[in-house]
């Protein structure tokens, strides 16, 4: 179980760390108290898991249309999102969070490179089907 438990924290730990320097760097992305910050980064990663991949299947005529660039939108939507539900974290507008969003996900990138560990990718069955 440990080791389901530690990649998960460790994701939630840099999307935390990414949501925290995003925040001194757009000036209209703002976290009232640290609480507001940790509960941020869970429900960011909740909304990347379950709302997000809904969004992608129903606009997918539209991301196709944009060659994939609608998906810069559905990740601005999703900060969006968290920020409606989270009390104490606040975006000013949707390019806020659209600019952001871009600037999250390559920080995250770029963190996760230096704290992964090597072999922990996810690896294709070698066997069996795909559904």
């Amino acid at each position: 179980m440990l080791e389901n438990l530690t990649p998960f924290l460790v994701h939630w730990g840099i999307t935390a760390l990414s949501l925290w320097v995003a925040s001194y760097v757009f000036k209209g992305l703002k976290f009232d108290r640290t609480s507001s910050l940790v509960i941020a980064a869970l429900l960011l990663g909740l909304a990347n898991a379950v709302v997000k991949p809904l969004l992608i299947l129903l606009t997918l005529p539209l991301t196709l249309l944009t060659f994939g660039l609608f998906l810069l939108v559905i990740n601005a939507l999703m900060i969006l999102l968290v920020a409606r539900l989270v009390r104490g974290f606040t975006v000013s507008s949707f390019w806020t969070a659209f600019f952001a969003s871009i600037f999250i996900s390559l920080l995250s990138i770029l963190i996760g490179a230096f704290v992964s560990s090597p072999g922990a990718e996810i690896q294709m069955p070698h066997s069996g089907t795909w559904l």
